[in-house]
């Protein structure tokens, strides 16, 4: 088949799940995927074919993309911050707003002139998106990163970006004694971190029928939803965790539901720190940055 025969099938099969530019823009990435053409391929070679091999893998894709199923899990992989991140069903699909976080974290270690050798710990890691970005920029820093999922920990550690990466290890940030299973891991983890991210499940249960279904169908739960009657029980206790795992001049950054941004901040007031709300691109409050008080 013709390159741009086939661009028109697959476009004309996905208009019926998505917007006509959406379902173009999936249809050239789920190609230069497979096939390792540009979007102006079919235009600069119009007698382009697809050779029969290839045309099979394309259907194949094209059908789960029409079934709703994120590109990203499709192709399993997803860009972050000029990065491609394997990604999973097992792992939520990296977003803008996230990279908007490791900018102002990176940002942030600039002003202060720490230089790279810093400590970071990324909790409720996912991808290892936040924690494989911070070791990449900054290459002479020690990156940890912890999840509950054993399934998201093996997709962050095989992201294998570079040799020395993140160390990942299991921990429930939700537990009391996140400080003993930090402890745990083994020696050369600091007892004080210079910077503490996360970006923790914050959608509340009540906000599942405003959500896709190429989000709600496939993404984990566990790394998405809160319950209505404690929407912010994963900051309450990212709060008393830094209190005791943050140093006197480190700062976190935490991303937050832009409907709690006022709430969220007074949870890590409460907890001895001075908080800056940050907007994302939109205006709207998407991320808290928070630093010890001086005594």
């Amino acid at each position: 088949m013709l390159l741009r025969e086939l661009i028109r099938n697959a476009e004309d099969t996905l208009r019926q799940v998505y917007p006509e530019r959406e379902a173009r823009q999936m249809v050239f990435s789920l190609l230069e995927h497979h096939l390792g053409t540009k979007p102006h391929t079919h235009i600069i070679e119009p007698q382009y074919q697809v050779a029969e091999d290839d045309f099979a893998v394309v259907m194949k894709s094209l059908e789960r993309l029409a079934a709703e199923e994120p590109l990203q899990y499709v192709i399993n992989q997803a860009w972050f911050y000029g990065r491609a991140f394997r990604v999973a069903p097992d792992v939520l699909i990296p977003r803008p707003e996230t990279e908007l976080l490791c900018r102002e974290a990176l940002d942030e270690v600039r002003r202060r002139g720490f230089g790279d050798n810093v400590s970071v710990l990324d909790l409720c890691t996912g991808s290892g998106c936040i924690a494989w970005t911070m070791a990449l920029e900054l290459p002479a820093s020690r990156v940890f990163a912890a999840d509950i999922s054993e399934a998201a920990l093996e997709v962050a550690s095989s992201q294998g970006l570079s040799e020395a990466g993140p160390e990942f290890f299991k921990a429930d940030v939700l537990r009391e004694d996140l400080g003993r299973q930090i402890a745990d891991v083994g020696a050369g983890v600091p007892e004080k971190f210079d910077i503490i991210l996360s970006n923790p499940p914050y959608v509340r249960e009540s906000e599942k029928a405003l959500m896709r279904h190429n989000v709600l169908d496939w993404e984990p739960s566990l790394a998405l939803f809160v319950p209505d009657s404690d929407p912010l029980k994963f900051y309450r206790a990212l709060s008393r965790h830094a209190s005791a795992l943050l140093s006197e001049n480190g700062f976190g950054i935490v991303e937050i539901n832009e409907a709690f941004g006022e709430e969220t901040a007074e949870l890590f007031t409460g907890a001895g720190f001075r908080c800056t709300i940050i907007p994302d691109l939109s205006g709207r409050p998407r991320h808290i940055k928070f630093v010890p008080v001086a005594k």
